[in-house]
């Protein structure tokens, strides 16, 4: 199967640059106007107030870097979700029976709060994140808060961090969205009970601006199987990335980039991204079928390329292709847009 959007022809040799330029304010959602209330003050001694926390901006990695309060909605099995509140910034409380302990019953999101050099913040379709959560839930027999409650409470997560969102080009406020299994049980079955958590945290990119990715590919291991969960955002899909994604950075790679686990001989995506091949005007990325997570930034690309005159299309992707590709690129809302440098496969670096 194959998904394909023609346009007229354009020189494909610009495309990363005028993808990033659209892409830093397609389908900004607004948070807060330049002209609304200033943010909320930050204590800093006796020194008085002001509108940053205490941070060194210009060296901020993508680390953990724990915010003043956090967002926290509950409901029982066969309730919806209905109020939630801010609460500090701090751990939970959890059965050792937990479901999302004992079965991984649990599903996060990612996405990002950006100061505009006007002093207004914005996200980046959180829309796009809230339906993806609830695809998810379903899958994982979850209640799931509606795309209202998520982005509310996305929204009220960001203002409340306010001065934790890094000044216009240093940065973003990275927000981690979770829907846990919190219910205690022993029996394999869906919890009885769940909490809907936001947390934020100020970060750069994940890998550093302008940086190229040398990615290896992986042919032992896979990422996901036909069936499974590959196609959501389940927290079980990430824990067994690690042992090829360790071996490959103690390596030197940036990167595991994985195949199908039927042929394996069709490239899927990265440990945490999507991947793109650009050729003869043509921009290919594998179809999500089940084992591909729908990025949102993804998604974005593809909507921007096809508006910028190139062909688009969704299809499987053989290992050659991608080595016989004139540009590649990886996507994911952590990462933006990174270029990849170098692909090694079985041995042979290119």
């Amino acid at each position: 199967m194959m998904i394909c959007r023609r346009n007229r022809v354009v020189s494909a040799s610009s495309l990363l640059v005028k993808v990033g330029e659209r892409l830093r304010c397609f389908g900004s959602h607004v948070v807060q106007e330049s002209g609304d209330e200033p943010p909320r003050a930050h204590k800093s001694g006796s020194s008085g107030y002001k509108q940053y926390a205490d941070v060194d901006w210009g060296s901020l990695g993508f680390s953990l870097k724990p915010t003043d309060v956090m967002y926290v909605m509950n409901c029982s099995k066969d309730e919806t979700f209905v109020h939630g509140e801010i609460r500090h910034f701090g751990n939970i409380q959890l059965s050792p029976a937990a479901g999302v302990l004992n079965y991984g019953q649990g599903l996060f999101e990612g996405l990002k709060a950006i100061k505009r050099q006007d002093g207004g913040l914005v996200l980046f379709r959180p829309d796009l994140n809230a339906t993806r959560m609830k695809a998810g839930a379903d899958r994982m027999c979850m209640p799931s808060p509606s795309v209202e409650q998520f982005i509310d409470a996305v929204k009220h997560t960001t203002l409340a961090n306010k001065q934790w969102v890094p000044p216009p080009g240093l940065g973003f406020l990275y927000i981690r969205p979770l829907l846990l299994g919190t219910g205690a049980m022993l029996g394999l079955a869906a919890a009885p009970a769940y909490t809907f958590l936001v947390y934020a945290s100020p970060v750069q990119n994940y890998f550093k601006e302008g940086q190229s990715l040398n990615l290896i590919v992986e042919d032992e291991y896979d990422r996901a199987s036909t069936g499974g969960v590959g196609g959501v955002k389940s927290i079980t899909n990430y824990g067994p990335v690690l042992k090829p994604l360790t071996r490959a950075k103690n390596q030197g790679f940036s990167d595991v980039l994985f195949l199908d686990s039927v042929h394996g001989k069709y490239i899927e995506e990265t440990s945490c991204s999507n991947i793109f091949i650009l050729k003869d005007n043509k921009l290919s990325t594998p179809l999500t079928n089940g084992t591909i997570l729908p990025g949102v930034t993804r998604k974005c690309i593809l909507d921007i390329a096809f508006d910028h005159g190139y062909e688009v299309q969704e299809r499987s992707i053989r290992v050659e292709e991608l080595l016989e590709a004139e540009e590649v690129f990886c996507t994911a809302n952590a990462i933006g847009i990174a270029p990849v440098g170098s692909i090694t496969y079985q041995g042979n670096r290119q």
